[in-house]
């Protein structure tokens, strides 16, 4: 197999499936690729092995003896035993639909794996997966987490950021960073905003891409860096954001009006042609919230220096 898989110690796979004729291709790439692989059959079992063996990625059919896969993700998103910074990816035997998909991605699943399958593809995206777990896993330990949501804090995506910038520098790329706000309407109890709010932080996670990085900067305020982003994308992934934003607060039953959405973002064209302090870009854009230049209504501003 051509797949790229983390290049540490063999990373540990639960496999929740009960279907052997629809899941047994899947097994066997991972084997195949020295990935150490636990099969549980049943919903209940595969929720005790993930708590007990905390896995660096799990992998959910669709349909399992005591409950569906996105029943499962929800449950394992939310039981306080598995880390939020576990990867959960949904199988489906056959292609998915859009609803489907966006069903999964709102029980808490990271990304599906649907037909056409292609091997290679699936072992990249795994291994991306559990590289990006890793990374979280020693922010963890290295205090630079935000336990509540599973994103970085305030010192881990300051860090983050100077990381990035050295690889822009390096490859002549550009460098965007968008802040998020999201505003509670007056009267809203504070304890109607919590569940809210993480959902919300779910949602950025699995809105952008794999090179991009996410950040708790207040307890209603997120960080996005996303690297080879200029400002036509910039402004794209703000409006992926909010869209998907709102619609998983109309689903959850939270109505959108109860909490407002405001994305203020910078720009560094090409970060090895006119470096800036990476930390620079983080303030830019969360200034941009407040003085920026109005582009898309009132609740998307650039910075404007």
């Amino acid at each position: 197999m051509d797949g790229e898989k983390p290049r540490t110690a063999l990373p540990l796979v639960l496999f929740a499936a009960y279907r052997e004729a629809d899941t047994r291709w899947l097994l066997s790439i991972l084997e195949a690729a020295d990935y150490a692989v636990i099969q549980e059959r049943s919903g209940e079992a595969a929720l005790r092995r993930a708590q007990s063996a905390a896995p660096d990625v799990i992998i959910v059919d669709t349909q399992l003896p005591d409950m569906t896969g996105a029943e499962l993700c929800e449950r394992l998103r939310t039981d306080p035993k598995v880390a939020g910074s576990t990867p959960i990816l949904l199988a489906f035997p056959a292609g998915a639909s859009r609803e489907e998909r966006l069903g999964a991605l709102r029980a808490g699943a990271w990304d599906c794996i649907s037909p056409p399958h292609e091997a290679d593809e699936t072992l990249l995206k795994i291994g991306s997966y559990v590289r990006a777990k890793r990374d979280a896993d020693r922010a963890r330990a290295e205090g630079l987490w935000d336990s509540p949501t599973g994103l970085y804090n305030r010192q881990g995506i300051a860090r983050r950021a100077r990381e990035l910038s050295s690889q822009a520098f390096r490859e002549h790329v550009a460098l965007a960073c968008l802040v998020l706000s999201l505003d509670a309407e007056p009267g809203t109890p504070l304890a109607d905003q919590g569940p809210a709010v993480t959902r919300c932080a779910q949602t950025i996670r699995s809105s952008v891409r794999l090179s991009d990085v996410v950040g708790r900067l207040s307890p209603r305020e997120f960080a996005v860096l996303t690297p080879a982003t200029d400002a036509g994308g910039a402004r794209k992934l703000a409006a992926r954001l909010a869209d998907n934003i709102l619609a998983d607060l109309a689903v959850a039953d939270d109505p959108p009006h109860r909490l407002r959405l405001r994305c203020g973002y910078d720009v560094v064209v090409n970060e090895g042609a006119a470096p800036t302090e990476p930390v620079d870009l983080l303030v830019r854009a969360y200034s941009a919230l407040r003085m920026g230049r109005a582009e898309e209504g009132d609740w998307l501003r650039r910075f404007d220096g």
